[in-house]
């Protein structure tokens, strides 16, 4: 590797650990205001109520087993993903709009376990 090569390298992985904490932050964020709206009542106590303590776990906890859901179906459909791209590059026909849709559509149902979650 020449310096300047290595130095790109660097920039690279920092960008991407930068976009990778910011969607951390992002699901976060949405999840703390989803659960907090949900569960939290009466803003005129320092403290949670146990009400709204058990709320939050609940609510935090259904998130975070959906999150890891998705993401277990989409590290699943990855590869056939990059492998249905590459034969469209190779054909010329790739479409400038990324498969989510696709995605979407292979994904299981995770409507199946009904409202309460899992």
């Amino acid at each position: 590797h020449d310096p300047g090569e290595e130095e790109e390298e660097q920039e690279e992985e920092k960008e991407e650990k930068e976009e990778e904490l910011r969607d951390f932050l992002l699901v976060y964020n949405r999840m703390t205001e989803l659960c907090f709206r949900r569960c939290v009542s009466d803003l005129g106590y320092r403290l949670l109520s146990q009400r709204e303590e058990r709320c939050l776990d609940g609510c935090a906890g259904k998130l975070i087993r959906a999150n890891h859901r998705l993401m277990g179906a989409y590290v699943a459909l990855m590869p056939s993903i990059v492998q249905r791209r590459a034969a469209r590059l190779e054909d010329g026909t790739e479409r400038t709009a990324p498969d989510e849709a696709e995605a979407a559509r292979a994904a299981p149902d995770s409507s199946a376990a009904g409202p309460s979650g899992t």
